[in-house]
């Protein structure tokens, strides 16, 4: 089963120990209806996990994400098994609003969030 979502804006961010990807649909007042977050996090008690959080819900965490596909403005995310928690998908398939910050965003985060997880396809 694949979970489909489509976004408006995505923004790229680093902070001390978390590279992030977010994902949001937006009001016409510009408030957040719906937000998808990716974080890879570093610790120095924790191996590298990446974070799933879908309106305030997080999922999984470490091998949550078996790989990641990326091609234009579609990102595919292939989960290690299916989450009960997301009706039972197992592949979560993000497209946003083709624009220049958008672009932007996914070429500075995509791989450093990710890393070799992200196969194929192009940005």
């Amino acid at each position: 089963m694949v979970d489909s979502r489509q976004y408006d804006t995505v923004a790229f961010d680093v902070r001390e120990n978390a590279t992030m990807l977010f994902f949001a649909k937006t009001t016409d007042e510009g408030d957040i209806s719906d937000y998808l977050l990716l974080m890879r996090t570093v610790d120095d008690e924790f191996d590298e996990s990446i974070y799933l959080e879908i309106n305030e819900t997080q999922y999984g965490g470490h091998d949550l994400i078996r790989e990641a596909g990326l091609t234009g403005n579609v990102l595919t995310l292939r989960l290690h098994e299916a989450a009960d928690e997301l009706d039972g998908s197992d592949d979560i398939v993000l497209t946003w609003s083709d624009t220049v910050e958008n672009l932007e965003s996914i070429e500075a985060g995509a791989f450093r969030v990710f890393g070799d997880i992200l196969v194929g396809g192009n940005a």
